[in-house]
C-alpha cells in the first residue's frame, strides 16, 4: 500500500513563526526591562546619597563624616568622630577606619537612621559600604581629589564594577550621555584614583565603552 507523506501546510507554518516571533519579543522586553530596573537602581545610588549628606546637615548641621560632635548628634564612640573643618578627608573607596573620614560618612548617617548597613566601622570593606546591583562598592569623598580625570563637583560620589552597558544607559539617564564629560563620568574600574595634583584616572569616552568590561562611574555634586 503507497503511503502519503503529509506536511505542514503554510498557515500552520505561519502559526508557528508568529508563536516564535512573540516568544523572542518577549524574552528580548524582559531582558530590556531587567536592563532598565538596573539602571534606575544605579540612579537611585546616585540619588539618594546627596539625600543622605543633606539630612544630616539639615538635622546636626555638621557634615556627616566630619561631625565633630556625632557623639552627641548620632551615639557614636568617641574615636568615630570628624574633625569639624567642614571638609571630606579619605578617599571614596579607603579602607573604613576612624581615620578616614570617607568612611565616618557612611557610619555617621546611618547611626542617624537616614541610610541602612553595618555601624561597625571595623568591618572589612566589603561588609561596611553600602554596594550597587552589580555587587560594586559605592562611596563619596571631597571633590578636586580627581578619582576621575577632570570631574566636577564639591562632592563626588563613586560606584564601581558596573558593567559597560548600563553605564553608557545611566549616563543619558542622569546627565549628557558624555561618559568622558559633565558631572558624571566612567573609568576602567582596575584604574587607579587620580590626585588634585596628579589626574592618573582617566575617564572613557562613550564610544569606548565596551558593554561586558567593567567600569567605575563617579558624579560630581
Amino acid at each position: 500500500m503507497k503511503k502519503t507523506q503529509s506536511g505542514f501546510t503554510l498557515i500552520e507554518l505561519a502559526i508557528v513563526l508568529v508563536i516564535i516571533g512573540l516568544l523572542l519579543g518577549g524574552v528580548l522586553k524582559g531582558q530590556e526591562l531587567i536592563n532598565s530596573a538596573k539602571v534606575k537602581n544605579f540612579a537611585s545610588d546616585f540619588r539618594n546619597i546627596p539625600v543622605y549628606m543633606y539630612g544630616y546637615q539639615d538635622k546636626f548641621r555638621a557634615l556627616p563624616g566630619d561631625d565633630a560632635s556625632a557623639v552627641n548628634h548620632v551615639g557614636v564612640l568617641a574615636a568615630e568622630v570628624g574633625n569639624g573643618n567642614g571638609q571630606l578627608g579619605g578617599r571614596w573607596n579607603d579602607a573604613p577606619a576612624v581615620a578616614n573620614e570617607t568612611a565616618l560618612f557612611w557610619l555617621h548617617v546611618r547611626r542617624a537612621g537616614l541610610a541602612q548597613g553595618s555601624v561597625n566601622i571595623g568591618d572589612a570593606a566589603a561588609d561596611f559600604y553600602p554596594k550597587n546591583a552589580d555587587g560594586g562598592r559605592i562611596g563619596i569623598e571631597a571633590g578636586g581629589q580627581n578619582p576621575v580625570s577632570g570631574i566636577p563637583g564639591t562632592y563626588v560620589i563613586c560606584s564601581e564594577g558596573i558593567l559597560g552597558k548600563y553605564v553608557k544607559q545611566l549616563d543619558i539617564t542622569m546627565d549628557d550621555g558624555n561618559t568622558a564629560g559633565g558631572s558624571m563620568m566612567a573609568k576602567l574600574t582596575a584604574s587607579a584614583n587620580g590626585t588634585a595634583a596628579a589626574a592618573g584616572a582617566n575617564s572613557v569616552a562613550t564610544a569606548a565603552i565596551v558593554d561586558s568590561t567593567s567600569y567605575t562611574v563617579c558624579l560630581g555634586v
